[in-house]
Parts: C-alpha cells; sequence; structure tokens
C-alpha cells in the first residue's frame, strides 16, 4: 500500500481543524496505508493527555478516538521537538505515548519518501 504523511500545524484552538487531522490518519490506517503523523507547532499540545481526551471536533469527532486507532494500526508519531519545548510541552506528557521527537530534517525526509501528503 501507499505512505502518507498527515503534517498537523493547528491545535486545541481549531479542535474541529485537529480532530479531522487525525480522523484522516485514522481512515488512512484502516485501508492499509502505512501512515506517519508529524505535529508541529501549536498542534504538540494535542498530544497532552487531558486535550487528546476532551478534544472533539465539530462533525470530526473525538480526537482521543481517532488518536488510538492511529496508534493501533502502526501509525508512526512525530513531534517537533523546537515546538515542544517552546510549548512546554514535556516528557511528562509525552508519557506512554509512542512517539518520536524531530526537527525540520525528519519532515523534510518524510515528505520527500511518502508517496502523498496532507497539511492540517
Amino acid at each position: 500500500m501507499s505512505s502518507l504523511l498527515v503534517h498537523v500545524t493547528c491545535g486545541p484552538e481549531n479542535p474541529t481543524k485537529a480532530a479531522l487531522a487525525f480522523f484522516v490518519a485514522a481512515a488512512a490506517v484502516e485501508a492499509g496505508h502505512q501512515v506517519h503523523v508529524f505535529l508541529a507547532g501549536d498542534a504538540v499540545q494535542l498530544i497532552r493527555e487531558p486535550t487528546r481526551t476532551g478534544l472533539v471536533g465539530l462533525g470530526t469527532g473525538a480526537l482521543r478516538e481517532h488518536f488510538d486507532k492511529v496508534i493501533a494500526g502502526g501509525g508512526r508519531l512525530y513531534l517537533s521537538a523546537g515546538s515542544c519545548a517552546a510549548r512546554g510541552v514535556s516528557d511528562a506528557d509525552l508519557q506512554g505515548v509512542p512517539h518520536e521527537k524531530a526537527g525540520p530534517p525528519m519532515l523534510v525526509r518524510l515528505v520527500m519518501e511518502c508517496d502523498r501528503s496532507i497539511v492540517y
């Protein structure tokens, strides 16, 4: 199957768009595609447990449900290390969350290697 990069830059301030990004990623995983989700900018705040659990988009569903499907289906999660530092997303916030901290070189690599990419 194909590979998809979902690059997310919106955070809890836009719950519908944030949930939609994971909704699409979950649909791609369920369709058998290899999925990479890269959170940058305000999107790194989505990883905090209260946000993951409580965020619901208008017509796009619950972030937690989509997030769990992505992870359970083998989706890879990347978080911008610089964005985490700038927004106070700590190792405690990331405990138990399968992820890789990365920077622009990884994002560029994923853009170049994945068959398709979507930005939210």
